[in-house]
Order: structure tokens, then sequence, then C-alpha cells
């Protein structure tokens, strides 16, 4: 919450600065991002990710989340709650982009298993290129919608795959010099340099939204009725459906963060090329939620490891009969 709080606080007074210094605040907040995911990609066994990719359940499970689910039950949010239709439009767009790349994050604070959260991102953002397009032909018939592909292929290289490089060269480096020991003691430092950059990219968010956040307060707590309720929605349904399908407590994490986190930079990109500012109000604003909500799952992290090792069932065996 600090960091929120700090970010509002500097950010208001800062207003007129921080709007002429827009790209270097987006550079800072990519910097900072690269920080959170590169700890964890030192540990990333390029070995496991290749078996994850072959968790189909896992995988398919997350994409339904994303592409099917998230654009449904937005759909049925907007007909409720928003009735500006760009706004309305905005919304769905935030609901039809790829899974975040902080999802990996997520998942590894939460200690689940990473190689299949950082597939789950890889393939949404490969899935998204369809998409994304479609869905928007069926929200919005009448916009002629540019796909930024490139924005996000270059999202992919700078958060995902420069990262995944960095951290498997600094894993074989720290393995051949020091051995393999060093890893698991390293292994704190490098959690408490991923929290120290989560907490810089929220300080950055609110201090380069602060002005909008602070004149659009109406619209922001107009979207917090329909940004909480899917969150709450999508964490409360994967963590109740991947417990009944069988997922572990690792594979239910990377899928969850991957369901829940939407990447608001990409439905950004995408409203500042097709449609008025109003657009990416919601795209904007979802941060404020999906940090908050996606931290206090991280929290609930110890409950859900407890509910998924002692509350799962097996399915009933079939009854034979004896003569």
């Amino acid at each position: 919450m600090w960091a929120i709080t700090a970010g509002l606080a500097v950010g208001h007074p800062a207003r007129a600065r921080s709007g002429h210094h827009s790209g270097d605040l987006s550079t800072w907040t990519t910097v900072a991002v690269f920080l959170v995911i590169y700890p964890m990609m030192v540990n990333l066994r390029v070995e496991a990710m290749v078996r994850a990719g072959r968790n189909v359940r896992g995988l398919g499970l997350a994409l339904v989340y994303n592409f099917v689910w998230a654009p449904l039950v937005g759909l049925v949010l907007v007909r409720v709650f928003l009735h500006d239709p760009l706004v309305a439009l905005g919304f769905l767009l935030v609901m039809v982009v790829p899974c975040s790349s902080m999802s990996i994050a997520y998942t590894g604070l939460a200690k689940g298993d990473v190689e299949l959260a950082t597939v789950i991102v890889a393939v949404s953002f490969v899935v998204a290129v369809i998409a994304v397009p479609l869905w928007m032909l069926v929200f919005a018939a009448g916009y002629d919608i540019p796909l930024p592909l490139g924005s996000m292929m270059g999202s992919i290289l700078t958060v995902l795959l420069a990262p995944m490089l960095a951290g498997w060269l600094t894993r074989k480096a720290i393995v051949r010099w020091r051995g393999p020991g060093v890893l698991s003691r390293l292994q704190p430092v490098f959690s408490a340099a991923s929290m120290l950059a989560m907490f810089a990219i929220i300080f950055l968010i609110f201090f380069a939204k602060a002005q909008m956040i602070v004149d659009r307060w109406q619209t922001v707590l107009l979207l917090l009725v329909p940004n909480a309720l899917f969150m709450a929605a999508t964490l409360g349904l994967a963590t109740w459906l991947n417990r009944r399908i069988g997922l572990t407590y690792g594979e239910h994490m990377a899928v969850v963060f991957a369901s829940a986190g939407k990447n608001n930079a990409t439905a950004i990109a995408i409203a500042a090329t097709a449609f008025s500012p109003l657009v990416a109000v919601p795209a904007a604003t979802m941060p404020i939620f999906q940090i908050l909500l996606m931290i206090g799952y991280v929290k609930l992290a110890p409950r859900v490891r407890r509910l998924y090792s002692h509350g799962r069932h097996p399915r009933p065996a079939l009854a034979t009969s004896h003569p």
C-alpha cells in the first residue's frame, strides 16, 4: 500500500514533469518488469519448461480462462455496470488481451510452477494475435482496429525472452564457477530482489497515472465494481475448478495468475491507436485493482496450498459386483 500512496503523493504534484517524461517512465517500468522476472529466470530449468509445455490440461485451462471466460464475463459486466460505450469498449478490450507477463513473477512469489507460467504467457501472446481482433470485431464491429503486433513482439522480447536468456546465462555461470549449491543459498536474495522490483513497478504506475486517477476519480470508482468482480470471480472459479479437475498446487498457481492478470500495456497500445483517450482509461486503471488482488492472493498462498494438499478428492472407483 505504501508504494501506491507514495506514487500518488509524488506523482500528482509532479504531474506536469511526469507528462513530459512519459517515455522515460515507460522505460523505467519496463526495466522494473525485467528485474522482477530476471531473478525468477535464474532458477528456471529449460528442460523443466519443455516438460511444462506438454501439460495440455494446465495450458488449455489457462487459454480458456483468458480467451473464452474473460470476454464473456466482461460482456455481462459492461451490460450491467458501464453505460458509456467508450468506457465499456475499453473494458472489453482489457478482457481480450493476453495474460500479463507479471503473472510469472506472482507465480514465483507463490512458489508455483514458473515453467508452466512462462509457457502460458508465451502461448497466450501467440493466440492473442488471432483472438484479439476476432473478439474486438464482435464487440466493435464499427471500428477498424489495428493490432499492434510489433508492440506485442517487443513486449515478449523485453519482459519474457530477454530475462529468460539472461537468467539462463547467469545460472550457467554460477553453476560453472561456484557449483549448483550456491543457487539454493542465493534464492532468498533473488526473491527479495523480485519483491523490491515489484514495489518499484507499483510506484511507477501510480506515479505516471496520478493526474488521470485524481482528475477522473468518478470513472475510476465506476470501474472498481466490474474490475473487482471479474478478478474475484476468476480467482474464485479457478481455485475451485482447478482443484476439482486435479491440478497440483504449483500448476494451479501458474494457471490462476495467468488467467486473472491482463496485459494492460497491450490494451493501452490498441486503445491509443484506434480510439479516443477515454477507451484507454479502463486499461490504465486496471492495475490498481489487479495489483492489489494479485498480491492479496499471493498472501493467501499458504491457505491455498493447504486446500490443494488436504482437500483433494480421488475419483470414485467403478463399482464391481462379485458373484
